[in-house]
């Protein structure tokens, strides 16, 4: 061993990728994974290393990967940079992007994946993924050039918040993937069910005057981009899916054996629609007056907030496997897109900083255990890609040393004056979690330091 080593001592060592889940030592040498799980002897290694003291209650495991996120440059900069975004990453746990094409210009050619890649490795602190496009300039009318993104970098592709509506595009472009090995992400959207809804269609929208987005919106693409990946062949990945029905969707079509995957976001596994009332028990209707919290833009999120139900089928579907991943959709904005009227405000919300907290909850709930949260997390996003991640998603011994360190039980209130990113827009401000990231590690060198502050 030589250089300088970074040994987490003492903590509970969790790598689902090997079935691992056991108090010991975690050692990091020379940028790699030196051992996992074995005692090390402080005294052994060399002048200047580091000894975390992490006790039994602290975590130790690969580092999370995003599949879907909004880093927004080029373009919107106000919004989120690469710096800015991946920064918020760190302070996540997150090691590693993908970050998702609705730029200004479009992610749909070979020099704008060259960009991102570029500005990432002169800007950013963790590892990042560009995804193209399937259509040029994500209008739904002319495929992009798939294999030649594909050569560039791009590890998937999607249109993003643009549904591709056409079946006839969506057929080709599943038909790509066959050869590329890479899946297309739809955002399953009919606009003709959603147009004008800014909340899930439900008792709550009712109450609050709102037009509804039904969950058949959602639906309806998942059932015809299932059919069109079983014609094809095509690898078909689902994007935020957020219902009950969704689910059982998804649940069918592997049980078919159909090459399907799905993710599901923190703010629809903890979230429900009554947090757009100011309530966050989800209960039953009531005729008791609004409160001041009412319609708070920052729950204005697409797919929206569904309903308690939806919420627990989601959770359910996370433990038998049928979601596959856990992906934040982190989509931070400027202050001014959502300081206005409920209808007018942008959707989407801040997620990188607030992910493991709020997905704490579930744990803590018993509802999922922490080595499938974990799995879902790691693991999970490198299967979808199909092993892509392998070697970042493992805490085996010489591989990349992308670690995660965190204390599962701690409390903390958020406050989004304190985030990295520069979107502010999260309605869990204020909120105290359970659950926050001490340290993390890209290739061996330490991005966020909870510990003693932010590298």
């Amino acid at each position: 061993m030589s250089g300088e080593a970074i040994l987490i001592q003492g903590a509970r060592i969790i790598d689902p990728s090997r079935g691992l889940d056991r108090p010991g030592d975690l050692l990091v040498c020379d940028s790699l994974i030196a051992s996992a799980g074995e005692p090390v002897d402080p005294a052994s290694l060399p002048g200047g290393s580091r000894v975390v003291r992490a006790g039994r209650r602290w975590v130790a495991c690969p580092g999370f990967i995003d599949l879907h996120c909004h880093l927004r440059e080029p373009g919107h900069e106000h919004k989120e940079t690469i710096a800015t975004g991946t920064l918020a990453a760190a302070r996540g746990g997150f090691t590693a992007v993908c970050c998702m094409p609705n730029t200004e210009p479009a992610i749909d050619s070979e020099s704008m994946v060259e960009y991102v890649l570029r500005q990432a490795r002169a800007t950013g602190c963790v590892r990042v993924f560009p995804i193209g496009c399937i259509t040029q300039g994500r209008q739904g009318k002319v495929l992009a050039g798939l294999r030649e993104l594909a050569e560039a970098g791009a590890i998937a592709f999607s249109d993003d918040g643009n549904p591709v509506g056409d079946p006839h595009i969506m057929r080709m472009a599943l038909q790509y993937t066959v050869g590329l090995g890479l899946p297309i992400i739809n955002h399953c959207e009919d606009h003709s069910l959603s147009a004008g809804g800014v909340m899930n269609e439900g008792w709550v929208a009712t109450r609050l005057g709102l037009r509804g987005y039904p969950a058949a919106a959602e639906e309806v693409m998942i059932a015809r981009d299932i059919a069109l990946a079983e014609m094809t062949g095509g690898r078909l990945h689902l994007a935020h899916i957020s219902t009950a029905g969704a689910v059982d969707l998804v649940r069918q079509a592997k049980a078919r054996g159909l090459a399907v995957t799905a993710e599901a976001t923190p703010h629809h596994l903890t979230m429900n629609d009554a947090w757009v009332l100011g309530r966050r028990d989800g209960g039953a209707p009531s005729p008791q007056p609004l409160v001041l919290s009412a319609y708070d833009t920052r729950t204005k999120v697409n797919p929206p907030l569904r309903s308690p139900a939806d919420a627990e089928a989601l959770a359910a579907a996370l433990v038998d496997g049928t979601i596959d991943i856990i992906a934040t959709d982190h989509a931070p904005h400027a202050i001014t897109d959502k300081l206005v009227t409920y209808e007018e405000a942008a959707f989407g919300i801040s997620v990188l900083e607030t992910a493991l907290g709020s997905l704490m909850g579930l744990v803590h709930g018993g509802l999922v255990d922490l080595p499938t949260l974990v799995h879902r997390l790691t693991v999970g996003p490198s299967q979808v890609l199909g092993g892509r991640f392998d070697d970042l998603a493992t805490l085996r011994p010489g591989t990349p040393a992308d670690v995660v360190l965190f204390d599962p039980d701690e409390e903390w209130t958020v406050d989004v004056g304190q985030f990295a990113s520069k979107g502010k827009n999260t309605p869990l401000d204020g909120c105290t979690l359970k659950g926050r990231v001490k340290l993390t590690m890209v290739q061996g060198r330490v991005v966020f330091d909870g510990m003693g502050g932010a590298i």
